[in-house]
């Protein structure tokens, strides 16, 4: 029900043909169904290794908390350096696909070195390599999304994608589970299979994907105002051969406010955002969960994200992105209150997996939504890089200073530190995030579709 509507909405100008009437017009394209099978494959490969990486660093290789915060931190800061520069590589060949199936392919030719590896070291190096890929995927895929989705339905398209890459992410930790169940060299198997798996993805994107992103579910970007003029503007004689962008004209971006208000939020909530490894460690310690559910773990949050990414993505199109961010972080802090001061009920691992879960729902598809409403087409892949970018590497401070204050302090004191953090920094972000004029951060129709909703800019 959510992937189609039963017509064109007002704004989109419905689709006739002569005699017939309204032609049904998809509420989410087909580039966004491909994007989402290719993220499902790629997410089973991932997951199958993330899910059993903390037990298999911490209780095999010894690694202590503070040196897994720092190889957690630099799994995703890595991929946040990196897909800056994806971003701006897409915007500047004008071959999304491009640049993101050279991100798919190196994460998978990562996957089976992982069978070389059993130390430290090259493990490290081996998931530097993996989350460059991840990191030079990212921004080309989002901006795929966006340009073929109208404006008023980005956060449902984000919502599709990410319910369908969240399936992904439920089925690897259960083939991790099984695998180890059923195998005496378990890790091993777990990464010996995650690379054939990764291996598929790839050829479903070079298949399924279209070059330009667009198949007709969406409009043509139209230039968005306070955006820099080399951005926007084009020689009449060069409409079919668009100016390079430039890294100035990338830079040039951080002069809309509303973008700058949304990184600066998105960095100033990562800090205080505990990875999962964390989450799942932490739920482990306090309800005393065997080693062999740990990989699980991520099972609860997976499923709960599954169900509830298209309706939050379709919410937030309705009442405004920033009202539904803003509750996915309030969820997260209530689940950080569990895990200090709740019993040792038997329902507490459901319910802090529940509320880990609904965090992600409202928050994973709704930014780059409200990115989307802020950056124009031919830089679009650089805008949500940029945020992107800034959110990412405020995490992998959240990890090196978490990993560090459970070493210190224990888990008690770093986890109520880091609530304490989320709960000012979501203070702030409502305020700097509160609409200007009334209904302000919700999404607007794309004037191109209709002449008659074109209004002066404010």
């Amino acid at each position: 029900m959510y992937l189609a509507d039963r017509s064109a909405p007002a704004s989109e100008g419905a689709n006739t043909a002569p005699g017939r009437g309204p032609v049904r017009a998809p509420a989410v394209a087909s580039t966004v169904l491909a994007l989402g099978t290719v993220s499902m494959i790629t997410d089973i490969s991932s997951e199958m290794v993330t899910a059993v990486l903390p037990l298999y660093l911490i209780a095999g290789l010894g690694l202590s908390p503070l040196g897994f915060g720092a190889l957690d931190g630099v799994y995703n800061g890595v991929s946040a350096l990196v897909q800056l520069t994806g971003g701006h590589l897409a915007d500047r060949v004008r071959n999304h696909k491009l640049v993101a199936g050279i991100g798919y392919g190196l994460s998978a030719l990562c996957k089976p070195l992982l069978l070389f590896a059993h130390s430290l070291g090259p493990i490290s190096v081996i998931l530097t390599l993996e989350r460059t890929g991840k990191g030079l995927r990212t921004a080309p895929r989002d901006a795929l999304i966006s340009l073929s989705t109208p404006p008023e339905l980005q956060g449902r398209a984000f919502g599709v994608h990410r319910a369908m890459d969240t399936t992904g992410a439920l089925l690897g930790p259960l083939a991790a589970f099984l695998i180890l169940s059923v195998t005496v060299d378990g890790y091993d198997a777990v990464f010996g299979v995650s690379a054939c798996v990764a291996v598929l993805g790839v050829v479903v994107l070079m298949l399924f994907v279209p070059s330009g992103g667009g198949d007709g579910g969406g409009p043509r970007p139209a230039p968005a105002t306070g955006v820099p003029a080399r951005a926007t503007a084009a020689p009449a004689r060069d409409a079919d051969r668009p100016a390079p962008v430039r890294l100035r004209d990338a830079l040039g971006l951080l002069r809309l406010p509303r973008l700058r208000n949304l990184a600066g939020c998105a960095v100033l909530l990562g800090l205080t955002t505990v990875s999962d490894a964390f989450v799942y460690l932490l739920l482990q310690r306090r309800t005393g969960i065997g080693d062999q559910w740990f990989p699980l773990m991520p099972l609860g949050t997976a499923a709960v994200f599954l169900l509830l990414a298209v309706p939050a993505g379709a919410l937030a199109d309705r009442i405004g992105r920033r009202t539904v961010f803003l509750t996915g972080h309030a969820l997260l802090l209530a689940g950080y209150g569990l895990l200090l001061w709740a019993p040792a009920w038997p329902a507490l691992p459901y319910l802090v997996l529940a509320l880990h879960g609904m965090f992600y729902a409202a928050t994973d598809g709704v930014l780059p939504a409200a990115v989307a409403a802020t950056v124009p087409g031919e830089l679009r892949a650089t805008g949500m890089a940029l945020v992107g970018t800034g959110q990412a590497l405020a995490r992998f401070g959240c990890s090196l200073a978490f990993g560090a204050a459970w070493t210190v302090w224990g888990t008690g004191p770093a986890l109520a530190a880091a609530a304490a953090g989320l709960l000012c920094c979501a203070a702030v972000a409502g305020f700097v995030l509160r609409p200007s004029a009334p209904q302000d951060d919700r999404p607007q129709p794309n004037p191109s579709s209709n002449p008659k909703s074109v209004r002066p800019p404010r």
